[in-house]
């Protein structure tokens, strides 16, 4: 399922979550208790996340072409939709019949390496194949020094803004750092009456709050995996956000909704900027040509570190597949250079590997290059500098959990800064012991 950043858990809105799905089985019959199939052969059950209809092409394209060079292997694919993966996945490993081969993001698909249920690939993967990832890219699906899963596609937020609002409040460049956020949401609300922009509190939704945090400086837990959140720095990050919205300059709804309701508010021209995957520009022209317009681009928003996000999504090997070797063959080939680099023309996203990123397509940009292709060429560049800002952890939703839902808290006056940090902190080092 298309979306960088976001499951968190399956935030897949990072990245398109714009797909409606419905699943499709291949022509070849499978028994799925002995995986085989009825020649013979291997059968290798492959899952993705809401990649149907919109997809169909690409994949039975990528399958035929694998099959050709490998006779003796029969790939057979199981779209999930998006909302279902976690529980459908979750159910299939603990009974022990999971796929062979599946499609999640590092951020879910740690919880379950933390109970041992992936194949740990350092042995597997030759060190000349996994070099031909980015490096930080490879590190998110790893947990405690273990190599969980396999790169596969990426995105990056960027700044999409309203030209004409921005004018009309007198600013004549977006902001880049959250401080000048901050600076332009009043002037925009003070000159036009509308807000910056919406950010989402929903924990299950969106990551993004939590990525600021490490943007502005906080580090969230320390090397044992303790909070560290618990600091100046952490308290500062909390004050911010508690500010934006007591002084009313993010809507009350970012408490209530989440990111669709980000792009909607963008496209009725009541957000003057968008944090989000240039992928989302194609919707914003078809819903709202007027606002698409007056639309331009600008780097992702960060804090005094600089630093970038980017969100991942991997493919990971059950370790009680029945046939390892050949569900890595085709692990490896959907992430290859080549298939990246076609799925990533597809599907408006980015690949993971070196020689994918290469390529002039992301480099290069005609005299009449759309806001679409300043997009990719912008994202792939931010790559450079982009990093998995939140940390490999089997209970990391419950630390997002905890810290939203106190900094929520905070807020709404129900809880002072000092204590909603506090109890936070408290409340995720309890969840380990």
């Amino acid at each position: 399922m298309l979306q960088i950043q976001k499951f968190k858990r399956l935030t897949i809105w990072v990245l398109l979550g714009l797909l409606t799905s419905w699943i499709v089985s291949c022509s070849t019959h499978v028994d799925t208790n002995t995986k085989q199939t009825s020649s013979g052969g291997t059968a290798v059950e492959f899952w993705t996340m809401q990649l149907q209809p919109e997809f169909n092409d690409y994949f039975h394209s990528l399958i035929t072409t694998f099959e050709t060079q490998n006779p003796s292997i029969k790939i057979h694919w199981v779209d999930v939709p998006w909302s279902a993966m976690e529980n459908k996945i979750l159910t299939a490993v603990s009974a022990k019949t999971p796929p062979d081969v599946v499609n999640l993001n590092p951020d879910f698909a740690s919880q379950l390496a933390g109970r041992n249920a992936w194949l740990n690939l350092d042995a597997k993967v030759p060190n000349e194949v996994r070099s031909s990832y980015l490096p930080n890219i490879w590190k998110a699906s790893t947990l405690n020094g273990k190599s969980f899963g396999i790169p596969w596609y990426l995105t990056t937020r960027l700044t999409i803004y309203n030209t004409d609002l921005l004018k009309q409040a007198g600013i004549s460049k977006p902001p880049s750092t959250y401080t000048e956020l901050a600076q332009a949401a009043q002037q925009i609300k003070d000159k036009t009456g509308k807000y910056a922009f919406f950010v989402t509190f929903v924990p299950q939704d969106s990551g993004e709050v939590i990525e600021s945090f490490v943007q502005m400086g906080v580090t969230l837990v320390d090397s044992n995996g303790k909070a560290a959140f618990n600091s100046p720095q952490g308290k500062a990050a909390f004050q911010y956000w508690v500010d934006l919205y007591q002084k009313g300059l993010i809507p009350k709804e970012v408490l209530t909704q989440g990111h669709r309701h980000a792009i909607d508010l963008y496209e009725s021209g009541e957000t003057a900027l968008l944090s989000s995957g240039g992928e989302f520009l194609t919707t914003i022209a078809k819903n709202a040509p007027a606002i698409a317009q007056a639309t331009e681009l600008a780097p992702q928003l960060s804090g005094e570190t600089g630093k970038k996000n980017v969100a991942v999504m991997n493919i990971v090997i059950p370790r009680d597949t029945k046939q390892p070797d050949a569900s890595l063959k085709f692990a490896l080939f959907v992430t290859n250079a080549q298939n990246q680099l076609a799925f990533a023309k597809a599907a408006n996203v980015l690949p993971s590997t070196l020689k994918s990123l290469s390529d002039s397509y992301f480099k290069d940009l005609s005299a009449n290059a759309t806001n679409l292709d300043k997009a990719r060429v912008m994202s792939a560049k931010e790559l450079q500098q982009a990093e998995i800002l939140t940390p490999t952890l089997k209970n990391f939703n419950l630390l997002q959990k905890g810290i939203y839902e106190n900094l929520q808290a905070a807020m709404l006056g129900e809880k002072t800064v000092d204590k909603a940090v506090e109890d936070a902190a408290q409340e995720w080092n309890s969840s380990r012991s």
